[in-house]
């Protein structure tokens, strides 16, 4: 039992230092497209924080999605643009995305989650117990996906005027402290900032 409690740690460990890399590997990339071309300015700050709407649209859209590369635009664009804007702009997308767990979980609990997804008992009695407080820490903590969360309080009928805000409650602050910390390090690392 301890041998595969070690596993499991050891696991989420090298997936999560996996997507800390590739989150930053997107936003050198995207950093270096976003120097060549010059004309992206101060003008066009409507179309980045579009851009970042949309890609945190979208990933969070799909159920278990690569989530890398809307953290990676986010810190991108910071880094040229408000990044307590792009952060809003970055969870009101989000926040609508997740809207596809949530149904999928309302409309059929059976159709969109086992019971066997790791995590699913203890998240389940979160939000049991505690509510949109407990949707609240499952959308700050950036460990355990989301989407099982939204999976979960759709399948509970959790009502939707206490998940949307619950959902934004939690992502805002996160995104806060990803851009905050992502434009930090790219300003940290030289290569990162050229």
């Amino acid at each position: 039992m301890k041998r595969h409690n070690q596993i499991h740690w050891l696991g989420l460990a090298i997936a999560l230092s996996s997507l800390v890399i590739l989150s930053f590997g997107f936003a050198y990339l995207l950093n270096n497209l976003v120097a060549k071309f010059h004309f992206l300015s101060h003008d066009f700050a409507w179309l980045a924080y579009l851009i970042v709407f949309g890609t945190s649209l979208v990933s969070n859209l799909t159920i278990l999605a690569p989530v890398p590369f809307a953290v990676s635009v986010m810190m991108s664009a910071a880094t040229k643009w408000n990044p307590a804007l792009i952060a809003l702009f970055g969870s009101i997308g989000g926040t609508i995305g997740e809207l596809s767990g949530y149904y999928a979980g309302y409309l059929g609990r059976k159709l969109a989650i086992s019971e066997k997804v790791i995590g699913h008992s203890k998240v389940e009695h979160w939000i049991q117990r505690y509510g949109a407080w407990g949707i609240l820490f499952l959308a700050f903590q950036p460990i355990i996906p989301f989407d099982i969360g939204g999976l979960i309080a759709g399948a509970a009928k959790m009502p939707l005027h206490k998940f949307l805000p619950a959902l934004w409650g939690g992502k805002f602050p996160k995104y806060i402290i990803l851009v905050y910390a992502g434009v930090g390090l790219i300003h940290f690392i030289p290569f990162m900032s050229q």
